[in-house]
């Protein structure tokens, strides 16, 4: 199954900003930096609640170091996949003739 992120992504569609070469380039340069900073908080909202999910059991005043190690686990987990489909996804980008555009990093 699609992440929400990987949904949102592959929606994005990649013509809207090659569309954005007539618009200026400072408003052009903000919207990309927006549409980074929007991808980055679903990232951190889908992290925190999957790893909430597989790691709270209970919920306390205090983390034990169980639930702890699960955490960092699960959000080093997610950083390295999420790292893995960014490459990814860029690396086909650029073998695509004519396409020269970055990913979100």
């Amino acid at each position: 199954m699609r992440s929400h992120s990987q949904r949102s992504w592959q929606s994005m569609n990649l013509s809207f900003w090659e569309g954005l070469g007539s618009v200026d380039p400072q408003l052009q340069h903000f919207m990309k930096a927006e549409a980074q900073r929007q991808w980055f908080q679903q990232l951190v909202h889908q992290m925190t609640e999957m790893c909430w999910e597989k790691c709270m059991d209970k919920p306390g005043p205090r983390l034990d170091s169980r639930t702890e190690s699960c955490f960092v686990n699960c959000v080093e987990r997610f950083l390295d996949t999420s790292q893995f489909i960014l490459n990814r996804l860029e690396h086909q980008q650029k073998s695509k003739p004519g396409c020269s555009e970055d990913l979100p990093a």
